[in-house]
């Protein structure tokens, strides 16, 4: 059977023992609350995962899920691209636990990290009120940053990428440690 393109959340909630779950958000934003059975391959390392997605679409239909759901659909696109056929969850993990579905937290997981959505918005936030703060203070030129991101934030809209989020997905607190994405990848080779 061929996946459909985007799964709601109660069909994915009724097919989550036939699926391979892959959350491409970052560690920290998996570590808050993931789908059940879900693997972490953050959207940045899904190339180096590519040979264990192909093996697992062989075995059954993959799901690809991130918090709102325009990562997962880049994902789909890359996945696309090498052959791989995968569906997204409609909403993501937003949509999941609004229409009351359980999600599952790392016992593990010693802290929290914020949503990648809530670093764009602090990042951005403050790069603003610098750019004023400095305008007002130093010279008005400064007052060009806060314009930048205002641009950065409306190119994001259109094109429904998001350069900021992949900058601060290379932050070490955003990224998986070499041996948790080896044991991913393991697990999924496995399944």
């Amino acid at each position: 059977m061929t996946t459909p393109t985007a799964l709601a959340t109660d069909e994915a909630r009724t097919r989550l023992h036939e699926l391979t779950i892959i959350d491409v958000r970052t560690p920290g934003e998996y570590a808050g609350g993931h789908l059940p059975g879900a693997l972490n391959i953050p959207l940045d390392r899904l190339q180096r995962a590519l040979p264990d997605i192909r093996h697992a679409a062989g075995r059954g239909d993959v799901l690809v899920v991130c918090a709102s759901g325009a990562r997962s659909q880049n994902a789909c696109k890359i996945l696309a691209e090498n052959g791989i056929t995968a569906a997204t969850l409609s909403g993501g993990t937003g949509a999941w636990a609004a229409d009351g579905h359980e999600l599952h937290r790392p016992r593990s997981a010693s802290r929290a990290t914020w949503g990648m959505e809530r670093q764009v918005r602090l990042t951005a936030g403050v790069i603003v009120l610098l750019g004023l703060l400095l305008g007002l203070v130093v010279h008005p030129a400064f007052q060009l940053i806060p314009a930048g991101i205002a641009g950065g934030l409306v190119f994001s809209a259109l094109t429904n990428t998001c350069g900021m989020a992949a900058m601060l997905a290379k932050l070490p607190h955003n990224r998986p440690r070499a041996a948790d994405l080896d044991n991913t990848l393991a697990a999924l080779r496995n399944r």
